[in-house]
């Protein structure tokens, strides 16, 4: 008993509303062929599954009868609607995206912590996270995208150690301030000026209040983008394939130190005022101000070195600049 309320607070945090996580459980179950249409819906079945108690489950069936996912049955419950897989795999698809977000960053958190083994079966992930095949498919190979878990031979995975330390990050910083202001001084630099106008319209958004609105994978992108856009400019595949692959497997500490957002107002400032040289044409003293940005950001690791090392989950970071 103690270990399913665990679980459900758990899933209730990473999800927001057991309700939701429950319609999104069904719809999957739906979309994965497990339920078929006209089959019906037993409650205590779906509840023990989910590890919640019955009520949730009765209003999340409610809530997939108003989409005509599931039909209502006088007296018998619910039964899965007859153009319920087509529905389920086409209306909430950003309900079940939004799922697996959730899932990704307790993985993550999981990793950090050291409650997840190095190594783990797919039954272990599915029964752990509460996926489907199919879920638990997407969900590992962009993790395997990202480098920082692969596939062993027959079911299982293992998940590498790198860069699980705030020492690791700021090593990964090292390696950034070596290449990435180099890049600039290539001799064929040229950044296009439409990628360079996508950057700065990115940039005024983020001051113009998306950083506090963000949510923690489209703040780190937006910063993955800004920096990649500028190595490429370099026409120097060398030094993008190697920022590419160190950004794919620092991400588990990045997304952490997002819960301290105030050093992105100055962040984005420098941003602009870096594409307002490559823009000018300067590109010396923009080289000089890419290192200088870089070791700041560097130098506040030891700011968040405590968010870093334990306690705020990632993707669920302060509000408050």
């Amino acid at each position: 008993m103690e270990e399913r309320l665990r679980n459900e607070r758990c899933r209730t945090s990473m999800k927001g509303s057991v309700v939701s996580e429950a319609a999104t459980a069904i719809l999957a179950q739906i979309a994965d062929g497990v339920l078929k249409p006209g089959d019906r819906l037993r409650s205590q079945k779906l509840a023990d599954q989910l590890g919640v108690s019955r009520f949730p489950i009765g209003q999340a069936m409610r809530m997939l009868a108003e989409r005509g996912v599931v039909v209502a049955d006088p007296g018998r419950g619910f039964t899965v609607a007859s153009d319920a897989p087509r529905l389920a795999g086409n209306l909430d698809k950003s309900q079940r995206d939004h799922l697996l977000s959730a899932v990704y960053f307790q993985v993550a958190e999981d990793r950090l912590n050291g409650t997840l083994p190095d190594r783990v079966s797919e039954q272990a992930m599915r029964d752990r996270y509460n996926l489907s095949r199919g879920q638990l498919t997407q969900l590992l190979n962009r993790i395997a995208a990202e480098g920082w878990a692969e596939r062993r031979p027959g079911y299982g995975w293992s998940f590498s150690a790198v860069l699980t330390t705030p020492a690791a990050l700021e090593q990964s910083y090292r390696l950034r301030m070596a290449i990435e202001p180099a890049s600039l001084l290539e001799p064929d630099y040229a950044l296009h000026p439409d990628v360079l106008k996508q950057c700065w319209e990115t940039e005024e958004r983020m001051l113009d209040g998306e950083i506090e609105t963000l949510d923690a994978d489209l703040l780190y992108e937006r910063g993955i983008r800004f920096h990649e856009a500028i190595v490429g400019a370099s026409q120097n595949s060398f030094f993008l394939d190697a920022l590419k692959r160190v950004n794919r497997i620092r991400r588990l500490l990045v997304y952490r130190s997002l819960a301290d957002r105030s050093r992105y107002w100055t962040q984005a400032a420098e941003h602009l005022e870096i594409l307002k040289l490559i823009e000018s044409g300067d590109l010396g003293f923009a080289s000089e101000k890419l290192r200088a940005h870089l070791e700041g950001v560097m130098k506040n690791i030891s700011n968040v070195r405590p968010l870093l090392e334990a306690g705020t989950r990632p993707g669920q970071e302060s509000r408050t600049a």
